[in-house]
């Protein structure tokens, strides 16, 4: 099975933060604006989204941009607070089932 080396990740996100950025020129906005957008989402999956919500809505201004910007940034938080408490309730349920490892002789 094939495994991204580091290398290759951080190349494809670059990939996708230069296409959110590039969208973003194309539709009149500073490249300064399109790299914060960028930095801020950090993920390519939140930064995909954006390109798909900015090519299917086509915002009229800025504030309809940072609101939906906001919005998978929040939606990614809760996603990963939602796999940790599952993290943590699994092992919780563990320990219930098997108790403490402790051993009596």
């Amino acid at each position: 099975m094939y495994r991204e080396t580091e290398k290759e990740r951080r190349a494809r996100i670059r990939r996708a933060k230069d296409e959110l950025i590039l969208t973003l020129e194309q539709m009149g906005y500073p490249p300064e604006f399109g790299r914060t957008v960028a930095d801020q989402l950090g993920h390519e999956l939140a930064v995909r989204r954006m390109i798909s919500y900015l090519r299917q809505v086509k915002p009229g201004n800025i504030e309809l941009i940072v609101d939906e910007m906001l919005s998978i940034i929040s939606d990614r938080d809760a996603w990963i607070r939602k796999k940790q408490v599952q993290y943590y309730n699994a092992k919780y349920n563990e320990f219930l089932y098997y108790g403490l490892d402790t051993e009596e002789d």
